[in-house]
């Protein structure tokens, strides 16, 4: 690896989203895997062409959902057959369709719950600060500007290579990226 220890890694401009995707699949290609893509709109394509794996989110959902809808059945299940059995109508004390509303109610908030807990860390957020930030040009990230960066800790990552690979794309500038 051949970076100074203060560099988080090279980032490359670009104008147009066609650009940032061409130069995210022409790193995977050479070789590259520590690397991001900034956009001010979501691009098609963009996740694969960086190598983003599947997530653990939907498992984490699915987890919650199903403490969600048991512990809901459970609690109307123990409270009226069990702790304080009261036979209305002649109804059996166990009469499961009159849970399903609070069941599928807990299951939908547990599930959403663990959804945007399970999401945070796996997001790495928060994260009051990024490296990028510290680029004065990434303010345009979020208007009118997409970019690529490609972190120092990649095994592939040598400074002059990859700048000159960054360069070789026709970006409208290329930046050091510092922590």
């Amino acid at each position: 690896m051949n970076a100074a220890p203060n560099i988080y890694g090279l980032m490359a401009e670009f104008v147009d989203h066609e650009q940032v995707l061409h130069a995210a699949r022409r790193a995977r290609e050479l070789g590259y895997r520590r690397m991001d893509a900034y956009t001010p709109f979501p691009v098609e394509d963009l996740p694969e062409a960086l190598g983003c794996r599947r997530t653990a989110v939907p498992l984490i959902v699915l987890i919650g959902g199903l403490v969600g809808a048991g512990g809901g059945y459970f609690m109307e299940w123990y409270s009226m057959a069990v702790d304080y059995p009261l036979n209305v109508g002649g109804r059996p004390l166990h009469s499961w369709p009159a849970y399903i509303p609070i069941t599928f109610e807990l299951m939908v908030l547990c599930a959403s719950i663990f959804a945007v807990v399970g999401m945070l860390p796996l997001n790495h957020l928060p994260q009051p600060h990024h490296p990028v930030f510290n680029v004065p040009e990434f303010e345009r990230a979020s208007t009118d500007r997409f970019f690529l960066c490609i972190e120092a800790r990649d095994p592939k990552f040598d400074l002059s290579a990859t700048r000159q690979f960054l360069e070789s794309l026709k970006p409208e500038a290329v930046k050091e990226v510092v922590r």
